[in-house]
């Protein structure tokens, strides 16, 4: 039986040497050698009647070495069952200049082995205060929604001329000089605008105009700011400033009027076809628990975002830097070799990223196993099955047109990639509701402009 000891050699970082002698190994060398006796294949022998002398000087080195390797792995991997070490990744092996292994000079043999012992660390988040910001859905947010579906859904006609602020526009923006002519080089491109994203001086002359008329335009005198900063991200150009001051050529290639849907049965089963909807009042009442729905959402988004940080930042834990290094040096993708093995300077740059992943990742785990936080396969199906109904826009289950549903899911549970991707994902979102629980939210109603402003500063302090 192997001999194992273990000493410290450094923060959570230990060395284990595993010690063999003759006996642990020999009489297996020796078995294994009569088998491939029995079995060896060699030209000019019958099967079973090659020279035993022949068989151990052919295979007697390599089968002498698999055996003392095997042996001192076996002894390893029952010390650490034993003990019940909690390391990371495997243990590495650590040089030995030593090890010569002979099959006619048999002897004891030992090796050294280095690991990294995982810190212990309590989470406590019952002092832990989070602002709690609350978006209420209101009637301009209700109106505005159904606004954009009526149009969605809406039927496209092509007037004649420009007659209404709603005008749907295909234009072509062609740079000029500021005597009218083409700027030599100057940018070029088709795009589409509503005529209201247009100054109330700008839409009064273009009222009137048609397909292949033309108009000169100071960026600048025919956008607000709002509007000119999406025309000039559409068109491709990063100085804001310089972009306002450019004038262009427009010429109509198409004018558009999108007919509303009116609000009757038909449109509210085009526009929410999971849900059976038949008057304007119970069409508000869905718009609206949508829109509340999403604005809850990024309200525990925001959270949670912040419990990311407070879990990383607050929790401290320390780590064996020395071994998690030297262990990313040999974590190469097996697939590239010709990478080569990483430089220091490349160990260097990856280890922050590799340690806030690893503490991540320390925590959640953490918290899964001690609160039993699990995803059931009820759980994996439906969330797969969502999935699938959400890239067909949530069709209506009730039409009884998706037969096809339950086996096409059945098949996606059967993808490995596909199931554990949508286990992280719902565990995830496990940790997160139970982090979300420990925490006192002091909950403030909110604007959307305003409720988008923060969270656009939350997430600036962390990048």
């Amino acid at each position: 039986m192997a001999t194992v000891t273990r000493e410290n050699i450094g923060l959570l970082n230990d060395k284990i040497s595993v010690k063999i002698s003759k006996e642990d190994y020999f009489p297996a060398f020796e078995k294994t050698l009569k088998t491939y006796s029995k079995q060896a294949n060699i030209p000019g022998f019958r099967k079973g009647m090659v020279p035993a002398g022949m068989v151990k000087k052919m295979y007697g080195p390599g089968i002498f070495t698999e055996e003392v390797i095997r042996n001192i792995e076996k002894g390893l991997n029952d010390y650490l069952a034993a003990e019940k070490l909690d390391i990371f990744a495997q243990p590495l092996p650590l040089p030995n200049a030593e090890f010569k292994p002979n099959m006619d000079s048999p002897a004891d043999y030992s090796f050294d082995f280095e690991v990294g012992l995982k810190p212990a660390f309590e989470i406590n988040l019952s002092k832990i205060s989070a602002p709690y910001y609350k978006v209420q859905a209101t009637a301009e947010m209700v109106n505005e929604e159904i606004e954009r579906l009526q149009n969605r859904f809406g039927k496209m006609t092509e007037p004649e001329a420009i007659n209404n602020d709603e005008n749907v526009l295909n234009l072509t923006f062609e740079e000029i000089n500021a005597d009218g002519t083409a700027a030599e080089g100057g940018l070029k491109k088709d795009n589409s605008l509503l005529v209201k994203y247009f100054t109330p001086a700008y839409r009064t002359k273009l009222h009137g105009l048609k397909k292949d008329d033309t108009l000169n335009v100071q960026l600048s005198e025919a956008f607000e700011e709002k509007e000119r900063s999406w025309v000039i991200e559409d068109l491709g150009m990063k100085d804001v400033a310089d972009a306002a001051q450019k004038s262009f050529k427009l010429t109509i290639t198409k004018v558009g009027l999108i007919e509303k849907r009116e609000l009757n049965e038909e449109f509210f089963k085009e526009a929410l076809p999971a849900k059976d909807i038949k008057t304007e009042a119970e069409f508000r009442a869905a718009i609206e628990a949508d829109i509340q729905a999403y604005w809850d959402k990024q309200s525990s988004n925001q959270i949670q975002h912040h419990l990311y940080h407070v879990l990383l930042d607050d929790i401290k834990m320390d780590l064996p830097e020395s071994f998690l290094k030297k262990w990313l040096a040999t974590s190469n993708d097996p697939s590239k070799p010709e990478q080569g093995p990483k430089s220091p300077a490349q160990i260097e740059a990856e280890y922050p990223t590799f340690n806030t992943q690893l503490r991540w990742t320390l925590i959640t785990d953490k918290i899964i196993t001690e609160n039993k936080l699990e995803v059931t396969p009820d759980e994996l199906k439906e969330a797969i099955k969502q999935q699938v109904l959400s890239y067909f826009g949530g069709m209506n289950l009730a039409d009884g047109n998706v037969e096809w549903l339950d086996q096409y899911v059945d098949g996606l549970m059967k993808d490995e990639q596909q199931v554990d991707s949508t286990y992280r994902k719902l565990v995830t979102e496990k940790v997160f509701n139970w982090a979300e629980q420990q925490i006192t939210k002091n909950e403030k109603v909110v604007t959307a402009e305003e409720f988008i402003k923060m969270n656009e500063e939350h997430q600036h302090q962390h990048h």
